[in-house]
């Protein structure tokens, strides 16, 4: 109770301050002023965070550039959210970026955020972004010259938590007359560290399991982009992305004891090894002198996945059910997109823009998962788990958006996207499906500016969520013989209805109200299927063994089966308040939100498409019922103080803290994350030390209970607490124009692999 006192006194006393009568002169013209640098405004269906006017973006990157940005958040290091909720999707200067998210990451954290003019935040997008579900857009705007030359970055960190994580990164950027271009290359290694605590049951039953996860990661990646122009109504462009990890000797190893009593042990070892290529093809043709143009593009992505692993059991007992088991896995998975799209953006003499557009992906994803288990001393192949599973998906979308300004104080936004989506899933040689479905998506945005001081807006959208690639996969993850998570391809896609209510006090204050419809819902988490299956007993040669009376000897087992599948539906209201604001001279830059939110989640499962039984066995499954109903908050205090006048010293006092929060999967317990940066500005030196999490707070824990007496538990802790110091040099002429980012027609994929 004392910490959300605390951090509505910091809100709200900030909202006092704000609003005091200024009745002097002099602090009239101050005033002013401010208004006049203001440098968080709403504009349109978007937030507009003008970063050339902060004090808080010099000699930083534009990952913590984006942390500091009102609305958006990162409590990990590794994802932005917006509103604390919504997942974010980049754009640069309204292009979509070109790489998967770990690499994105990376570049974000190795841009000069000097390169940055502003940041908008959509946290409704239009029919022409291509998102799904509720996520949001943040669009990133690069300042513009046209100077020639060259400019570049060179990047070290090195970070500490449990291991040590070194990695490195260095940008080049250029402009000579028609030509520009700029390039990135990033390395790095590190360890994932996390222990695990897990236990299931009922009153009757119970398991727990104890253990560790080391998982060693070496990984490069770049790519380059080059753009001519033909001449001032005509541009050409390719750019090209790669990346590769390897994750060789990774370790899992877990304990298992049952109803108290020392069970088994479980050790699997697994390579794996990612390989990421992309090409994009843009064509540019601009139609008149208000901003008209047509684009054109032609993508091509291919993503390799290879995983091999080795599973054992020891018994750990001298009873006569556990005993020595071992298996063998191949999952690998491949992936190939061909995409195009043609944009045409019409302004006219009046302001109103009209954009239409047409789209095209075709995926093929190829899935030879291969298993084998010990019997009889050699190892034989599973039937059950080893599949040969190729999934086809045909996308046709067409876009249609009207843009004007209606009045002086009233503008609107109005469009919709139809796609036409064909599929096909087949295990060869088992089973397979065809799915065909059209979805309408409309789009509303209505913008009001009462005053100078008062904004207000409604958006509404309607998108969906197709399941990513690897959920498709039919393969299974051991953390034991028993336990384990299992992927499904006849899972659907889920459809998402999103209204928005956003009003805006004088620029630096917001309140966000947003309410969420999701159909045909499949859960965030995978949910715990708990359940017995009965198989006859087998001698070491692995024939049926049978009793006197020649009846087989049938043997039962529980099992723990993660997995993610449709369930019914969900609604979500949430109220997010919001302040952004510098104060004594831009001293003190403070960056505050609070989210409060009310979820319902209804439906359950009864059945497990994925179910694959022998001849004379037979699976029990208990029903997961889910009928959840929860209020939630969460709160995010974001400081920066400037401790010299000469702006080369910059302190960083952050704050994170989510309540506890029900899922799906069970009651998510509470976090929080405290954090510490030091900044030393040298020229073009930039010098940062950081400290994440200071109290390891921030880390996942799952309680579920069903109205049967089943449980499910889950601790996950990762070593939230980082350490790390970073040395970056920005060389070259600091004011080159960015080379024209281009959109991929294969963007909708990436984030699917």
């Amino acid at each position: 109770m004392k910490t959300q006192i605390l951090i509505a006194a910091l809100f709200f006393g900030g909202l006092v301050t704000a609003q005091q009568k200024k009745d002097s002169l002099k602090v009239n013209a101050i005033d002013a002023v401010n208004i006049k640098k203001q440098v968080f405004k709403k504009q349109g269906d978007r937030l507009v965070y003008d970063v050339a006017s902060s004090s808080i973006a010099k000699g930083t990157n534009t990952f913590n550039l984006l942390k500091q940005t009102p609305m958006i958040s990162s409590i990990d290091g590794k994802t932005l959210k917006i509103l604390g909720k919504n997942d974010a999707v980049i754009y640069i200067n309204n292009k979509k970026t070109n790489m998967d998210s770990e690499a994105l990451i990376e570049m974000l954290k190795s841009t000069p955020s000097e390169d940055i003019q502003k940041i908008e935040v959509i946290t409704v997008p239009g029919s022409e972004f291509q998102v799904e579900s509720k996520e949001g857009v943040i669009n990133i705007v690069m300042k513009k010259s046209k100077n020639n030359g060259y400019n570049g970055t060179l990047k070290m960190q090195n970070e500490q938590g449990y291991y040590n994580n070194p990695n490195a990164g260095a940008s080049f950027n250029f402009r000579q007359g028609k030509w520009s271009g700029n390039s990135n290359f990033r390395t790095g290694s590190w360890t994932d560290r996390q222990r695990y605590t897990l236990s299931n049951g009922d009153s009757t039953f119970k398991n727990e399991s104890f253990g560790f996860n080391d998982d060693p990661n070496k990984n490069f990646g770049g790519g380059f982009n080059v753009d001519y122009e033909i001449n001032k109504k005509h541009s050409l462009g390719f750019s090209y992305n790669m990346r590769y990890n390897k994750s060789f000797n990774s370790v899992l190893d877990i304990t298992n004891w049952q109803n108290g009593v020392l069970n088994n042990r479980t050790v699997n070892n697994e390579d794996a090894q990612t390989r990421n290529h992309s090409f994009n093809l843009n064509y540019e043709m601009k139609t008149d002198s208000l901003g008209s143009k047509l684009t054109a593009n032609a993508s091509y992505l291919w993503f390799n996945r290879d995983k091999v692993s080795f599973n054992e059991s020891f018994p750990l007992t001298n009873d006569t059910i556990n005993k020595y088991s071992a298996l063998h896995q191949s999952v690998p998975q491949i992936i190939n997109n061909y995409a195009a799209n043609i944009d045409y953006l019409k302004k006219t003499a009046k302001g109103a823009t009209w954009l239409m557009g047409i789209s095209y992906n075709h995926t093929n994803t190829d899935n030879d998962t291969k298993q084998d288990k010990l019997i009889g001393g050699d190892f034989v192949i599973d039937p059950k788990q080893t599949n040969h599973f190729i999934y086809k998906e045909n996308i046709l979308g067409i876009y249609l958006n009207y843009e004007r300004k209606l009045t002086e104080k009233i503008s609107g936004k109005i469009g919709a996207r139809y796609e036409m989506t064909r599929s096909t899933g087949e295990i060869l040689e088992k089973t397979g499906f065809e799915r065909n479905y059209n979805n309408l998506l409309p789009y509303l945005n209505l913008n009001y500016a009462i005053n100078s001081d008062h904004n207000l807006s409604y958006t509404f959208s309607s998108r969906i969520r197709r399941p990513r690639f690897w959920e498709l996969n039919p393969s299974r993850t051991y953390f034991t013989p028993t336990n384990y998570t299992q992927n499904n391809p006849f899972v659907l896609a889920s459809k998402f209805y999103n209204q928005e209510l956003n009003y805006m006090y004088k620029n630096a204050f917001y309140a966000n109200l947003s309410f969420n419809m999701v159909e045909d819902a499949s859960a965030s988490d995978m949910l715990p299927l708990q359940g017995t299956l009965t198989t006859p007993e087998r001698d070491k040669n692995g024939n049926i063994v049978y009793g006197p009376g020649g009846n087989m000897i049938m043997r039962t087992t529980r099992f723990l089966r993660y997995i993610r599948t449709n369930y019914g539906k969900n609604r979500e209201l949430a109220l997010t308040l919001g302040m952004n604001k510098s104060w004594f001279k831009d001293i003190w830059t403070t960056n505050y939100s609070v989210n409060l939110g009310y979820v319902t989640y209804k439906g359950g499962v009864w059945e497990d498409p994925t179910s694959q039984l022998g001849q004379y066995e037979s699976e029990s499954l208990d029903p997961y019922i889910i009928d959840v109903k929860n209020y939630n908050m969460s709160a995010t205090i974001n400081n920066t103080i400037r401790l010299s006048s000469k702006k080369d010293w910059f302190l960083g006092v952050n704050y994170f803290f989510a309540s506890q929060t029900a899922m799906e999967g069970g009651m998510i317990g509470a976090r929080q994350s405290f954090d510490l940066s030091l900044k030393k500005i040298a020229g073009d030196w930039t010098i940062v030390a950081e400290v994440s999490d200071l109290f390891n707070q921030s880390f996942y824990s799952v309680r579920g209970v069903q109205p049967n007496g089943k449980y499910n538990n889950i601790t996950n802790f990762n070593y939230p607490r980082l350490m790390s110091i970073g040395v970056t040099y920005n060389f070259g002429n600091q004011k080159l124009k960015k080379a024209r980012e281009m959109k991929s027609a294969n963007d909708a994929v990436k984030s699917r692999t």
